[in-house]
């Protein structure tokens, strides 16, 4: 049913007006309109009909449209375009439940993966700008894809409405628990000596993870096949069971698996040591002066979500992430709070895309 059709607009209901109408028109020609052809009669007739519909088609957005402080009225959803378990997932589900109880509503995370982000993401470019709908966006789906994708459903600047940062997250060099090496060095000897068995996993083309990778190839000069999952979840699986031979993935996914035994981690991609693996040195340190990648995490609506709503929902957000006990939840899981205003974070996507274009250019990898 349309929208006119909805208010009323259909042959039964709007006969009234417009035979009022007509008996207006027929005053005004002083009761010559009786010698108006049928034709001409039928054409004003719909003509007052359409401009009745019209006038409500417009009306209605008007009428139905939410103040920021009735928001938000029902559920919200929040669109993670990766697979769950992996940081993405861990940080969204983290907002969700902190974001239901601060608005006394029910905050549902959806898992949309595919094409590096890109499925989830374009849900939310294409969402209704309400509020209702909002995405967890990564370095990957908001600057380094923009470049990496000739083919983008999504305009990563004019499409969205940027609420916060929320966490910046440095990744981790992973390798099986039973692999022949245990230390950055080790690990590029080994390569050197069998040329192309080495295979690195990531959670999708164009993510920091498979770029992380392409860096490691050209300061070290290894030969190495990606291999692109969708998602963390599968590729970390798949480096436990052997299938791949070594992962860049986030700290908050791997860390875990550090910890407990199932992998060895041999160096971070932050520019210091990171508190929770205070024992493994930097992939600088390790002698690939300068290898710097950080994934960063963020929260985004629509485009042309009212600003209110945007206003709100980002001083809910900051507040969350200031709070001592989701600051203590982000540090344990390896990464850095990270909460700043809409315009900070509209500045920061538009420098890491910048950044990130050169770096996909120089590494010469490209998806269709």
């Amino acid at each position: 049913m349309t929208h006119a059709s909805a208010h009323g607009c259909n042959s039964s209901i709007v006969q009234s007006p417009v035979r009022v109408q007509r008996s207006a028109v027929a005053l005004a020609l002083g009761g010559r309109v009786q010698s108006f052809s049928r034709s001409r009669a039928w054409l004003l007739q719909q003509s007052v009909v359409a401009l009745s519909c019209l006038g409500l088609l417009f009306a209605g957005p008007v009428a139905q449209a939410e103040s920021a402080a009735s928001y938000p009225s029902r559920n919200i959803s929040i669109i993670v375009p990766f697979t769950p378990a992996g940081t993405t997932d861990i940080l969204a589900r983290m907002m969700a439940a902190k974001l239901g109880e601060k608005f006394n509503r029910t905050v549902v995370v959806e898992n949309r993966p595919g094409a590096g982000g890109n499925t989830g993401s374009n849900v939310v470019a294409k969402a209704a700008p309400d509020g209702y709908t909002l995405l967890l966006g990564t370095i990957s789906t908001h600057a380094i894809n923009t470049s990496l994708y000739k083919n983008m459903p999504y305009n990563a600047i004019k499409d969205f409405a940027p609420i916060s940062r929320i966490a910046n997250v440095p990744n981790l060099l992973v390798v099986n628990k039973n692999a022949p090496y245990s230390t950055v060095a080790e690990l590029v000897a080994w390569g050197k000596a069998n040329p192309g068995k080495l295979t690195f996993g990531s959670s999708g083309s164009g993510t920091t993870l498979h770029l992380s990778g392409e860096l490691f190839k050209q300061m070290t000069g290894v030969e190495m096949t990606h291999i692109p999952y969708k998602g963390s979840a599968p590729a970390v699986s798949d480096l436990i069971g052997g299938q791949i031979s070594m992962l860049f993935d986030n700290m908050p996914t791997v860390l875990p698996q550090v910890k407990s035994g199932n992998l060895k981690g041999l160096a971070t991609t932050a520019a210091t040591r990171n508190r929770e693996l205070p024992d493994i040195p930097t992939v600088s340190e390790s002698g690939l002066t300068g290898f710097l990648v950080m994934s960063w995490f963020g929260l985004l609506a629509p485009a042309g979500t009212p600003a209110d709503i945007i206003e709100k929902l980002n001083r809910a957000v900051v507040e969350i992430i200031k709070t001592p006990d989701v600051q203590t939840r982000i540090l344990a899981i390896g990464s850095e709070p990270s909460p700043e205003s809409p315009a900070q974070f509209a500045a920061f996507i538009q420098a890491e895309t910048t950044k990130w274009a050169d770096v996909v250019k120089k590494s010469g990898a490209s998806v269709e």
